[in-house]
């Protein structure tokens, strides 16, 4: 399933099409939201019901995750009486996708009639105010490996889905934002939500001290290795964007410390927050439809 010749361009209008078709064929679902689950964020979907399961590697033209905390599985159901799709599971740069490969789900879902996508990651806290288990709503992000031409919209614009040039400075929804700190505050979790810029790095190691630093400088709360590809694709396709990031760990801008990052650590602090994370998922589905422009089911 990985990509093989021109990396920008590995799929066709016609490969997208024939997926969206193969699922509209084999489920009566119609999701108006999308939900992209990161590491360890799989548990998102466990509250739908009315639920039906395929399992990536089932499905025509789509990649196969290989990170462990990424179940492999596109979960279609209902939830607070919104239709949706969860994905169980992501896609990364440095498991040797294309960009292509890393957002195809998006553009699927954009075929399926989606109209908002939330996205959720697993982050490394580089602002000093932040600790493990606090929830960041994205504010804004810088896409570091855009900056060096590893970019999901180049190569030919595909005008069925959206223009040469699109604006990415409201990127993530405002309004969605704001409610999603209403909730919050009615959800007593104040405390730990948090809004912030997101950076991604392609990975797969975790940064070193000076790169730690220079993100830091750079105006960066938190640091990963996913989520804004499939941002830049949802934009580019016109959908509404909203994005969580848990802070599973402080990176290290010092020296003298002896901390270590490593993957079993994330995978922790996300179970230890779930559930709450998964309440703020749960009722801002709920009452998403409240916020101009975007529909209910």
């Amino acid at each position: 399933m990985h990509a093989k010749g021109n990396p920008c361009c590995c799929c066709s209008f016609d490969d997208y099409k024939c997926t969206a078709e193969w699922l509209l064929n084999k489920t009566r679902h119609r999701p108006k939201i999308a939900v992209i689950c990161g590491s360890g964020l799989g548990l998102l979907a466990d509250s739908v019901s009315n639920k039906q399961t395929f399992h990536y590697e089932d499905i025509p033209n789509f990649p196969v995750s290989t990170v462990p905390g990424h179940e492999g599985r596109l979960v279609f159901g209902d939830l607070k009486e919104k239709a949706c799709v969860f994905m169980q599971g992501r896609f990364h740069l440095y498991e040797g996708y294309s960009l292509c490969k890393v957002t195809f789900p998006v553009r699927i879902f954009k075929l399926l009639g989606v109209e908002t996508i939330i996205v959720t990651n697993a982050s490394g806290g580089l602002c000093k105010d932040f600790k493990p288990g606090d929830i960041m709503i994205i504010k804004d992000h810088i896409n570091l490996p855009g900056f060096a031409g590893q970019h999901p919209l180049c190569g030919p614009n595909e005008e069925r889905f959206g223009i040469r040039f699109p604006c990415m400075s409201d990127a993530y929804n405002k309004d969605l934002r704001k409610l999603a700190l209403d909730i919050s505050a009615q959800l007593g979790y104040s405390d730990f939500v948090r809004e912030g810029v997101y950076c991604m790095v392609s990975g797969p190691n975790f940064e070193t001290i000076a790169e730690a630093r220079m993100l830091h400088i750079l105006g960066s709360d938190s640091v990963g290795m996913s989520t804004i590809p499939e941002v830049t694709v949802a934009k580019h396709c016109g959908l509404h964007v909203f994005g969580l990031s848990l802070i599973t760990n402080k990176v290290s801008l010092d020296y003298s410390k002896e901390e270590k990052v490593n993957h079993e650590e994330v995978l922790a602090v996300c179970k230890m927050r779930a559930e709450m994370l998964q309440n703020l998922v749960n009722t801002l589905i709920a009452k998403c439809d409240r916020v101009d422009g975007i529909n209910s089911n």
